[in-house]
């Protein structure tokens, strides 16, 4: 006997999935994709920012309305508005627009690639790629990716690993654990060779200032005319150094005119030279120095991208890690090399490195084990 859906044959929408058609459970899955987008679009705002993503609510960065339900509906209350505030009028960037639209593409591939037969490991992919979307925006424009994405991701990883063992196609919980954790390690040691590596190879890097400017530091980093930037993303051994050459230089309680200033803030004691006269970082809470260029220790990869890797190895295990590395490489150069080409980036210019990680783990899951081991055969090994 015949069942019917919604006065349709049940058959035409095979498969059934935790109850239902598939095709239902696919414009939930797009609906779904929407709403996280919407979210993450709060996330990549706030969280560089220090901010809590869930209070104050949804709100006008320019005039701090509270946007209303009717105007935070994904997708259609910014083509509603024509992308502007209801309140203030101010333009709202096409940026929420797009990653609204994107979250729920990926979303969607996801489900059709991995939801009829498996899924909740579509279910533990989603939560991987949103974060890889928030990461992706946040390194774009800031050149950081938040510990709450890295290594809150790893956590969760090693997590579902355990409740979805068919996420490294394993048959039991201990399997699967054993995966995610090769994952965590090789996927953050390999990164970490890289980095130490670039440090020995690229460690410096001069950066020419367009006149005499004002570089201030403070506790957590290095303030440039166009850009703060972390220690963390610059001292990494106790050798790595800060270099100027400062015209006047202003402590909280004193000047110093035409002197070379070095900082060494990984060393033990972290210490700051000024001229022959050594201080201790920590007993000097501000620093600023007029310079006209300034020398940073440089590194091939952050310690951002290396907890990255290790939230990616968690989720999708070691050979996704590796395969992520040269594959992102790969992508990396050929980007760089266009926006070069185009004006768009100098030679020495910083660029975030997590988007790049982030496409080619999304390649790995989506089908680049398959393609790896189609092309490789026998030559792919533990692939």
């Amino acid at each position: 006997m015949t069942e019917y859906f919604l006065g349709l044959p049940l058959d035409w929408w095979q498969p059934i999935v935790w109850g239902l058609p598939f095709v239902i459970w696919t414009v939930a899955w797009v609906v779904l994709g929407l709403i996280v987008g919407s979210f993450l679009n709060v996330v990549i705002h706030r969280l560089p920012r220090n901010e809590s993503v869930v209070q104050p609510p949804s709100h006008c960065p320019n005039c701090n309305q509270r946007i209303p339900l009717k105007d935070n509906l994904p997708v259609f209350s910014w083509l509603w508005l024509k992308g502007r505030c209801r309140f203030c009028a101010t333009p709202i960037s096409p940026r929420y627009l797009g990653v609204e639209v994107l979250t729920a593409i990926i979303f969607l591939v996801t489900w059709l690639r991995f939801g009829a037969e498996q899924p909740w490991v579509a279910f533990a992919l989603c939560v991987l790629f949103a974060g890889f979307i928030a990461a992706t925006f946040i390194d774009l424009e800031h050149l950081i990716i938040p510990d709450e994405i890295t290594l809150g991701g790893t956590v969760v990883g090693f997590l579902l690993s355990i409740a979805i063992p068919a996420l490294h196609g394993a048959e039991t919980a201990a399997q699967s654990l054993k995966q995610s954790g090769l994952g965590i390690l090789i996927g953050a040691g390999v990164v970490y060779a890289v980095l130490r590596g670039g440090k020995l190879l690229f460690g410096r890097q001069r950066i020419p200032l367009e006149g005499t400017q004002r570089v201030v530091f403070h506790e957590t980093g290095v303030i440039l005319p166009k850009e703060e930037i972390p220690y963390e993303e610059l001292f990494y051994r106790a050798s790595d150094a800060i270099r100027l050459q400062g015209q006047r230089i202003e402590l909280a309680d004193r000047c110093y005119w035409n002197q070379p200033v070095e900082l060494r803030l990984a060393a033990q004691p972290a210490r700051i030279r000024i001229g022959a006269e050594e201080l201790p970082a920590e007993g000097e809470p501000y620093l600023s120095v007029e310079t006209d260029r300034i020398e940073l220790p440089r590194e091939a990869m952050g310690l951002g991208d290396v907890k990255f890797m290790a939230a990616i190895g968690a989720f999708l295990g070691w050979q996704a890690t590796v395969f992520s590395l040269f594959f992102s490489a790969v992508l990396g150069t050929l980007v760089a090399l266009v926006l070069i080409a185009l004006g768009r980036q100098k030679w020495s210019g910083r660029l975030g490195y997590g988007p790049y990680l982030a496409m080619a783990a999304l390649v790995w899951a989506w089908g680049g084990k398959t393609w790896f081991q189609a092309w490789f055969g026998g030559a792919a090994g533990p692939f």
